[in-house]
């Protein structure tokens, strides 16, 4: 089983492996890696940007082109990418890009960062005003001291671009102001409009940029371009930053959880529910959240399992599907937090429902079994019908399922004889009390 489990790794690795790692053409055409980035800021594609950068540097790359469309992110995750970028040997162009895309918040500075930035037409740039980590207003110290150093940051990066665009940078951050690419263009705060790839290349051509080893120009034309696509743990771990995946993880976690502690002795469930509220976290640790929601949940599912020890007759239930709304739109959904780090309203209604229905379902098992007569010991005797074997007068025997039990007829009822039916009243001692059963159904 080692040697199975270690051979199917080894063979997932090389197969992914090869997804990732870009095919270089020999034909002495200049070589261009391209990277598509299009969401908010990840840990994903964070990794994802350092590897492209390694890969252009390790198959000695003209340029690596960085197309960005992002509403932002957190300001740890754009320091590490701005610092990547920086620190590259191989020019970096970021592109934003495509009609309609947006380098948002976080997503201006990474824009600056590149030795080279462009915008595609109808794109936007801007609103980097800094936030706390749950999306609220941050007081005036915290947020003096991040505008400041942010201020800073984008000076240094625009300074070789000119007044206009360190002013047009500064006013992104200070009054969260925001530029169209024309705009940007104009200002000086992007070097390039480009229409598409093509159009990038052959602006790119000639154009001179500065690296930590010093100037380097640009020779773009004809060149040769490779897509680098995200390898499938980077695409993973930016599913499981989509709040609507975090949600339902979390929900079907906890759920699973439960049942496995309701019937300890399985493991299935109990190790769904840990991978779910494993991947959920990651996800949580992510994103913009407000943690007070995690009170809401946790009351809920715990009026979820009250309701099913101590049945209401549905009551806790329907607490229990509000509480868990309540704590969804209260987790993700706060005021103050990103509009795309934002759970769907209708989503979290149904899933809430669909929960409490589900435990509604283990309430009504629980009633009815609490109702169903005992199937075992002298209980699950009395009210049986048997058939007469040996006339009762008043004594004989009578056939109850697969026995034969001595039998005697009850006060009144009299001679019983064989082939009557006769239902049971109660056991004395081995002999079985009965009277004449009633018409069959």
């Amino acid at each position: 089983m080692y040697r199975r489990i270690c051979f199917i790794m080894i063979l997932l690795v090389c197969i992914f492996g090869g997804f990732s790692t870009p095919a270089v053409a020999q034909d002495g055409a200049p070589q261009v890696l391209e990277l598509v980035a299009d969401g908010p800021l990840t840990p994903a594609m964070s990794e994802y940007l350092k590897r492209g950068i390694r890969l252009a540097e390790r198959d000695g790359a003209e340029l690596l082109i960085f197309k960005l469309n992002t509403p932002g992110g957190s300001l740890d995750l754009m320091q590490d990418m701005v610092e990547s970028i920086r620190a590259s040997t191989v020019p970096v162009v970021v592109y934003v890009s495509p009609r309609g895309a947006m380098a948002g918040s976080a997503g201006t500075v990474i824009t600056l960062a590149g030795h080279a930035a462009a915008m595609a037409p109808e794109t936007a740039i801007g609103a980097a005003s800094p936030v706390g980590p749950e999306g609220q207003e941050l007081d005036a110290t915290s947020a003096a001291k991040t505008r400041n150093i942010l201020k800073a940051t984008v000076r240094s990066l625009a300074e070789r671009r000119g007044p206009a665009a360190i002013d047009l940078a500064e006013s992104t951050i200070e009054s969260a102001a925001a530029a169209s690419a024309s705009e940007a263009l104009k200002a000086g705060l992007v070097d390039f409009l480009a229409e598409d790839q093509a159009d990038l290349l052959r602006k790119l051509d000639g154009f001179t940029v500065q690296l930590p080893s010093g100037e380097r120009r640009l020779e773009t034309s004809g060149a040769s371009v490779t897509d680098l696509r995200p390898s499938l743990i980077e695409q993973i771990l930016s599913i499981l930053t989509n709040p609507n995946i975090v949600f339902l993880l979390l929900t079907i976690g906890v759920q699973a959880i439960i049942i496995e502690l309701s019937s300890p002795g399985g493991w299935v469930a109990g190790f769904i529910g840990a991978v779910c509220l494993a991947l959920a976290a990651y996800g949580l640790g992510v994103l913009t959240v407000n943690w007070f929601g995690l009170v809401f949940l946790g009351i809920a599912f715990a009026l979820f399992i009250l309701d099913i020890k101590a049945p209401t007759h549905g009551a806790l239930t329907v607490a229990g599907v509000a509480s868990l709304i309540v704590g969804s739109l209260v987790l993700f959904n706060s005021p103050g937090v990103p509009a795309f780090q934002r759970v769907s309203v209708p989503l979290v209604v149904l899933t809430s429902i669909f929960t409490g229905g589900i435990f509604f379902a283990f309430l009504l098992f629980a009633v009815r079994a609490q109702k169903t007569p005992v199937r075992t010991g002298v209980e699950s005797i009395i009210g049986r019908v048997g058939t007469v074997r040996e006339a009762l007068e008043p004594t004989g025997t009578v056939q109850l399922g697969g026995e034969l039990w001595s039998a005697q007829t009850a006060e009144g009822e009299g001679w019983l004889p064989v082939g009557e039916r006769v239902e049971v009243m109660r056991l004395d001692g081995n002999r079985l009390l009965v009277r004449k059963a009633g018409p069959s159904g």
